[in-house]
């Protein structure tokens, strides 16, 4: 579901024309995740930023300090929407719950995916915004509150997002070459791979066009949950 629209909107680089509501952090941040989610986190700049809310750019440094505090915060407001039940009774059942949502909130805000699985890597855990870590807690409570102990909790949390990641940026990247053609070879292009190094990868090509993220992932779930679920304690 596309964010709702915040402040006047900048069209062709014109100033906006309407007074300018009171700046709050949720407000900046939602504009933020808006330009992201239009126009990529490259064009997101303090100044881009200042000019379609209608402000001076030095009024948004009470808010955040800079672009790297702009780009945590539009990772909180995406997880925020990541809800975790953990007082769900059945742990694999919520899990799978929770895999769904953010396969969701990812094809959703594409441009957020980088933010969500490659951002967090570079900054120690504890220094991490403290709305991006809301869901391993809830998951941690989920899981020791089910029996398992917080480091195999931990583990577990690991495969998931391992998987998730995994998943969402395969999810992503499936994309067609030349999609009026009805033969799969030609419509991924795959007929660009000498049969003679590849023979496995375009024999696969139906099965590679009929790609369903949906499908994939609950696959991936499937043996995931089904090697936890027997894994000795």
């Amino acid at each position: 579901m596309a964010p709702p629209r915040i402040g006047p909107t900048v069209q062709n680089g014109d100033p906006p024309t309407s007074p300018s509501p009171r700046l709050s952090r949720e407000r900046i941040l939602a504009c933020a995740l808006e330009i992201v989610d239009r126009e990529g986190i490259e064009q997101l700049s303090m100044r881009r930023l200042a000019h379609a809310l209608g402000h001076d750019p030095m009024s948004l440094y009470r808010h955040a300090a800079n672009k790297a505090a702009l780009l945590d915060g539009v990772a909180e407001t995406v997880l925020n929407e990541l809800t975790v039940d953990p007082t769900d009774p059945d742990w694999a059942a919520q899990l799978r719950a929770v895999a769904r949502r953010y396969r969701h909130l990812a094809l959703a805000h594409p441009n957020v995916v980088p933010l969500l699985v490659t951002r967090p890597l570079a900054t120690p855990l504890a220094l991490r915004p403290k709305g991006t870590l809301r869901p391993l807690e809830a998951i941690l409570t989920l899981l020791t509150r089910s029996g398992f102990t917080g480091a195999d909790a931990l583990h577990i949390y690991r495969a998931l997002f391992g998987l998730l990641h995994g998943h969402v940026l395969n999810e992503l990247q499936e994309l067609v070459d030349n999609p009026d053609e009805t033969d799969d070879t030609l419509r991924l292009g795959l007929y660009r791979l000498p049969i003679g190094e590849f023979p496995l990868l375009r024999g696969l090509a139906t099965a590679l066009a009929s790609y369903d993220g949906a499908a994939e992932l609950e696959r991936g779930l499937d043996i995931l949950l089904a090697g936890l679920a027997t894994a000795p304690p």
